[in-house]
């Protein structure tokens, strides 16, 4: 027994050098991204970039409702929610392999035939077996599982930023073609005013009945303009509504109040008041489409390497990096301990079973070796390393992409703001040159063309400027949206709501697993620096067996 005990002991010292012989290399982060020289290294608090809130510099009230509606109700971010809890149970799972993977009660009663004779068997028996982990496969498969888990938060973040991005560009959307249906049923009501100009200077006979009939052709061809803008404002208002998890109807409610009806009530006494004017004073203040604030095309780079996504292709890395290590424990024999304890009685039919005798004890070392794999393993372990090697190629394709938006929208900012001042100018001009036209019509010192010419420019030009003007509010979405901004604004916040939280305790026996905050997601230096806390502490701070030991 002294020399059981002394193999036991022996065997156990052997498993403490789990954590001086793992297998596989070692993660040490993503080459340094390659970003445009051009781009200004400013200090983050002083760049301007005020990427965490970013939408609350529109100073729009119902954009902030919706944004915050949607970081709440958006069910893509339910279901990656969903996804961080799958990790969370999955490194579970991976850190259960550090005890005994084995443990199992078993037993039965059997009726045995022989020879004529019969007799009653009994058995029951408790086996364990435990797999040291003295090459470090199950220390790898946890440094993979928590990475994992780290990388489905980096996925919630990145969701968070495109939900964001998509709910302040569908509400620009939807107030531009608002602006663009109120500018047309004003054009509408005047070209309705020359039409009937027109018909009392036909029934005169100062004029033919083409000049009649042009006049309503314009007329009819604006009306006709009308229903494709409504339906502009009803396919935005609907995106609205999946984004926030609701019904089209419920968005109306949203979009609708006191505030923006006193503004349409302005925008039309403000802007008829700057027709009749002939210059269009105060315009913008008075628009529908929200006013973006002003930005600098100075770009700070390191703001870039903090977007979701590219954390999230670091971590993916990192995760496929620890099968390498995992894959190359094959190479090695594995080393167990086992142990079995149990009663085994057969007596004649009829007797009592009697235990005195049958106890059975093993107990003891193994190992197993696949020595001839016929290159399967090293195969294995070239597959895990082009795997991990495409991570990499991915992460510096996803780099690149995140400067091709940045630049796309940066430059696009610029080129807007300048068309948008250019086509104020226009607006200007057309609406002097309509009002000058209407008045030398009237007088007779103008042709009937020329007034329609006037009328279908200024028509023209009013939407052409709503359009601008929503598509630079557009391109400050699409660049804080490149910059990755808007995730930091919830870290803390729960990541599943609290009902569908009751619901799965209701079904499963979670543990404390549901109750645990989850770590937010790291920044490219503590992951290219190894920071993450793999190891006993992470594991206590991020994960819970559900009661298991």
């Amino acid at each position: 027994m002294l020399k059981v005990m002394k193999t036991i002991i022996a065997l156990c010292s052997i498993g403490t050098l789990t954590a001086c012989s793992v297998s596989g290399p070692d993660f040490e982060g993503v080459e340094k991204a390659a970003l445009p020289a051009q781009w200004n290294q400013l200090d983050y608090l002083d760049s301007g970039w005020k990427t965490a809130q970013w939408w609350t510099q529109f100073s729009d009230p119902v954009l902030d409702r919706l944004v915050d509606l949607a970081s709440r109700q958006n069910l893509d971010l339910e279901a990656a929610g969903m996804r961080i809890l799958q990790a969370r149970a999955a490194l579970g799972i991976a850190d259960s392999f550090r005890y005994p993977q084995r443990q199992a009660v078993s037993g039965n009663l059997a009726k045995v035939y022989q020879n004529e004779r019969t007799f009653d068997n009994a058995t029951l028996s408790f086996d364990a077996g435990w797999e040291l982990d003295v090459w470090g496969k199950f220390a790898r498969g946890i440094e993979s599982a928590e990475a994992g888990l780290y990388a489905s938060i980096a996925s919630y973040s990145d969701i968070m930023v495109i939900i964001t991005a998509e709910v302040a560009r569908n509400y620009v959307n939807y107030r531009t073609f608002q602006e663009r249906v109120l500018l047309s049923e004003r054009n509408i009501d005047i070209q309705k005013r020359v039409v009937r100009i027109t018909q009392v200077q036909f029934d005169s006979g100062n004029v033919t009945e083409l000049d009649v009939q042009q006049a309503k052709t314009q007329l009819y061809t604006t009306q006709s303009a009308l229903p494709g803008l409504k339906i502009g404002m009803m396919q935005s208002r609907n995106a609205l509504a999946v984004l926030l998890g609701i019904l089209p109807e419920e968005v109306e409610g949203l979009l609708g109040s006191s505030a923006i009806d006193a503004k349409i009530n302005s925008f039309d006494d403000k802007y008829t008041r700057s027709r009749n004017q002939q210059k269009l004073i105060g315009y913008d203040q008075y628009s529908l489409i929200p006013r973006p604030p002003s930005v600098r095309t100075a770009v700070d780079a390191s703001l870039v390497l903090r977007r979701p996504d590219l954390q999230l292709a670091e971590l993916q890395a990192h995760a496929q990096s620890a099968q390498i290590g995992v894959a190359e424990t094959e190479l090695f024999p594995k080393f167990s301990l086992f142990g079995a304890i149990g009663i085994n009685s057969t007596v004649p039919a009829g007797n009592d079973f009697s235990f005195s005798d049958s106890l059975t004890l093993s107990l003891g070392p193994s190992f197993s070796w696949n020595i001839f794999q016929y290159g399967r393993v090293k195969n294995n372990i070239r597959l895990e390393d082009a795997r991990f090697q495409e991570t990499l190629t991915n992460y510096n394709k996803r780099v690149l992409l995140a400067v091709q938006e940045v630049s796309n929208a940066l430059e696009a900012y610029q080129l807007n703001t300048e068309q948008k001042a250019l086509a104020f100018n226009s607006v200007n001009a057309s609406v002097r040159a309509f009002n000058i036209s209407l008045t030398q019509y009237e007088n007779g010192e103008i042709s009937f063309e020329r007034l329609l010419n006037s009328i279908e420019k200024m028509t023209r030009s009013e939407d052409s400027y709503a359009l601008v003007k929503g598509n630079v509010a557009n391109q400050v979405v699409a660049l804080y949206k490149s910059l990755g901004g808007g995730w930091e604004a919830y870290t803390g916040r729960a990541f599943v709501k609290e009902q569908h939280i009751e619901q799965m305790r209701g079904r499963t026996n979670w543990g404390d697993m549901l109750d645990q905050p989850v770590l937010p997601p790291l920044s490219t230096d503590q992951v290219n620096k190894a920071q993450i806390p793999f190891g006993d502490k992470a594991r206590t701070d991020s994960v819970d067996n559900g009661g298991d030991p």
